[in-house]
């Protein structure tokens, strides 16, 4: 089933002193065989002239956001666009050249809200990747909220929004992604926050992105964040609580994943030892009553 003919897409790319990435990733997307009907890039900078110079040689909209953080270049790219659906990547990714007619077939469904797409990684390429069969959720699925927030869905460097859907919200919690005080998890916070409004969003396979290896940072780094990001969840979402802690009572007996992930669960955090898990508990508890609530949530 192919899209409808009036079903506008915008491609929106968050960047930040990454002129030459971000050229490769525009030049992927002119290769696209479904072409987008608007490209936006949010430089996440006081304004940078290569980068600017490099959006308008592929005829897209530059816009600066200052305010640093992913999720706040993220939310300024969903504000500024005016199309029906609104796809992000990352700057150092490269899109199949499928992957725009892919990610917004199911937007042909007027219930689904948001799409993921699949990330192929040099460490999980495409030919062992085990995941490729796609998924869709509403919040009338028993384990919606840990599927959702633990990655079972969405990646942020490859994703797509029903605009209308998200009309007037901060979708993407700005306190959360790179560049903000929760360096992880906004795509996984928007996607629930999506699906905890009865709406439906899923994974799409054959929507395939090309991304180099994610960096790693100290295991006692990404715990702090991880755990931080799990108090988050765990405040904004007071009805999914249970499920939570169902979640996590689970992990910490080590019990294995019942849903696929892109990559498989490295469970680092959860093996590191009590003396980790107790000092990143601590500094993370520092860090989510330092971290002030933003504003017209």
């Amino acid at each position: 089933m192919l899209p409808k003919p009036d079903l506008s897409v915008a491609v929106v790319i968050c960047t930040r002193h990454r002129p030459a990435l971000l050229r490769k990733c525009l030049e992927g997307i002119a290769r696209l065989e479904r072409a987008p009907d608007e490209v936006l890039v949010v430089d996440n900078t006081s304004g940078d002239k290569e980068a600017e110079a490099v959006a308008r040689a592929f005829a897209a909209t530059y816009i600066v956001e200052q305010v640093p953080g992913a999720s706040r270049a993220r939310n300024r790219g969903l504000a500024e666009s005016q199309s029906e659906i609104v796809a992000y990547l990352d700057d150092d990714a490269t899109p199949d050249v499928h992957w725009l007619g892919n990610l917004i077939v199911p937007f042909e469904d007027p219930h689904v809200a948001a799409v993921a797409g699949r990330v192929v990684t040099p460490e999980f390429p495409l030919e062992s990747s085990g995941r490729k069969t796609a998924l869709f959720l509403t919040n009338k699925d028993p384990k919606w909220f840990e599927i959702a927030t633990f990655g079972g869905l969405a990646l942020a460097s490859n994703m797509a929004l029903r605009r209308k859907t998200c009309a007037g919200q901060r979708v993407f919690d700005e306190r959360l992604g790179r560049g903000a005080p929760f360096q992880i998890g906004e795509e996984h916070y928007a996607f629930a926050l999506i699906l905890s409004r009865g709406h439906t969003a899923g994974y799409l396979p054959d929507a395939i992105v090309f991304h180099p290896n994610p960096t790693r940072g100290e295991v006692k780094q990404e715990a702090r964040s991880s755990i931080a990001f799990t108090m988050l969840m765990f405040s904004e979402f007071p009805g999914s609580r249970f499920d939570l802690l169902r979640f996590l009572f689970s992990r910490v007996r080590r019990k294995p994943l019942t849903w696929p992930r892109d990559a498989p669960d490295p469970g680092e955090i959860i093996t590191s030892g009590w003396r980790v898990l107790l000092a990143a508990s601590f500094s993370a508890a520092l860090l989510f009553f330092r971290a002030r609530k933003p504003k017209n949530k």
